[in-house]
């Protein structure tokens, strides 16, 4: 029987801005846990996007108070790992949490829009040859992300939902795609409603 160090927990990586966190970041968490029989759900709230305009950002601090509140879970644990770790591109947080944390299986949880250009993350080969990645549909973007060029290099190492339990063991790179989860939750739809709220009416 392995001792209890030596017993790998599986945890799900659910990167992103967070700007703001809503709904949908916790429900792809929650399901994430159940269909791929995870041990907790990670979620590193990034200093900064290399792909988004960084003058859209709310201060890092407060979006992680902000996700803290919306996690509400005992197993959604809330982290600035990449502001302490001073990292940048999610290929070296990947590779330095999974240097960090040899007896975890990590698996890297995204949305549907992120599969959709995946292919013009730094080095999005590498991730996919790192980690296992479970995807979860948004509205609206299901056929242009399984269209797209990283979707389609990687068709052949897809598996099927109902195989979605064995993925955090699986030898990368192998993914799954969650055609019916359907959360219409936007940060930028958030945020600009926000702005509409504090725009003052024309007189």
């Amino acid at each position: 029987m392995p001792s209890a160090n030596t017993v790998r927990r599986s945890i799900g990586l659910l990167g992103g801005s967070f700007n703001p966190p809503h709904e949908g970041h916790r429900e792809i968490s929650l399901t994430a846990m159940k269909r791929l029989v995870l041990d907790a759900v990670w979620w590193l709230v990034t200093p900064a996007n290399p792909l988004k305009d960084p003058a859209q950002y709310a201060p890092l601090d407060e979006r992680l108070k902000l996700a803290r509140k919306k996690a509400d879970h005992p197993h959604i644990i809330v982290s600035d790992f990449e502001r302490r770790q001073n990292l940048q591109f999610t290929v070296d947080t990947i590779e330095r949490l999974q240097l960090l944390n040899p007896n975890i299986n990590f698996v890297w949880i995204m949305g549907a829009d992120s599969l959709a250009n995946f292919h013009e993350w730094k080095d999005w080969r590498r991730i996919a040859e790192q980690i296992p990645i479970a995807i979860f549909n948004r509205p609206g973007i299901g056929d242009k992300a399984l269209a797209s060029p990283a979707a389609t290099e990687l068709a052949l190492f897809r598996l099927a939902p109902n195989k979605a339990s064995a993925l955090a063991q699986a030898e990368p790179p192998a993914w799954v795609y969650f055609a019916d989860i359907d959360n219409p939750s936007s940060s930028t739809a958030i945020r600009k409603a926000q702005r509409n709220s504090t725009e003052t009416p024309e007189t």
